[in-house]
């Protein structure tokens, strides 16, 4: 009997061990998932010209951006242009800080952004952009607003799963933990479905609007900060899971000895 007492502290000991390290990869996905929604670099464009090109149209440029009658070929453009960076919520420019005509060419730029509104979001992206005429785009138009949504699903789970497992730990019950791990694993491939929508609608406008031959597009770290999340999200959930199922199964064997 004391043999098999000291075996299950020890596995008690690697219960305690799988768990907190998944609520340390929990807490990361968490951070990394916030910060990556709340930043503005999922995709970047650098331009080859030089910064005295746009100096002259700068001003016009930011006008046609922030106007409420912009459409997605008019900021995409200007993107191309101006350096711009795409986030789930704004998109960013860079522009010279004094950009009269009568001012002379400057490099001192200044990067200025505007947020996408609630309607941005859910508005229809087009066949042709910029075109209204040429019909809805149903593909870009669903993996625009999936891309949008699918982090707060994402966030929402991790969250509600936090919450399961404090209730968990007050009722000194470890089976609770699957629930957790489960709604990890969900949030996990939320946070992948965000990705996937994210990089198809990229690849999708640029067929639609090709890059100049003077700008390069790439992703951010803002993008590669939700693909880090989702594996720490699937580790996590493993591991709750793992931990919940094992020391379920070896409560069961304690009490079947014990009865023995």
């Amino acid at each position: 009997l004391f043999l098999y007492s000291s075996k299950g502290a020890m596995m008690d000991n690697r219960f305690a061990t799988a768990l907190v390290i998944a609520c340390v990869l929990s807490l990361i996905s968490t951070i990394y998932m916030a910060a990556s929604i709340g930043t503005d670099f999922w995709y970047e464009y650098h331009t080859m010209s030089p910064a005295e090109n746009v100096s002259e149209a700068g001003r016009s440029i930011w006008d046609e951006f922030v106007s409420e009658e912009a459409d997605e070929k008019t900021y995409t453009d200007a993107l191309f242009r101006c350096n711009g960076t795409v986030g789930l919520w704004r998109r960013c420019i860079t522009i010279p800080k004094n950009s009269h005509w009568y001012s002379p060419p400057e490099t001192d730029m200044t990067t200025n952004c505007i947020s996408f509104s609630l309607s941005d979001q859910f508005m229809e992206k087009y066949i042709e952009p910029g075109n209204h005429n040429s019909g809805t785009d149903l593909n870009r138009t669903y993996l625009w607003r999936l891309q949008f949504l699918l982090p707060f699903v994402s966030l929402g789970l991790m969250c509600f799963g936090a919450l399961i497992g404090l209730c968990a730990c007050a009722c000194r019950s470890l089976y609770p933990a699957i629930a957790t791990g489960v709604l990890h694993f969900l949030a996990g491939l939320c946070t992948l479905g965000l990705v996937g929508c994210y990089v198809a609608g990229i690849e999708l406008l640029h067929k639609k609007l090709p890059l100049p031959d003077d700008v390069r597009g790439e992703f951010g770290w803002s993008f590669c900060l939700a693909c880090v999340s989702a594996p720490l999200q699937f580790m996590a959930a493993a591991l709750f899971i793992w931990a919940a199922r094992t020391n379920r199964k070896e409560f069961t064997l304690l009490k079947a000895y014990r009865v023995a």
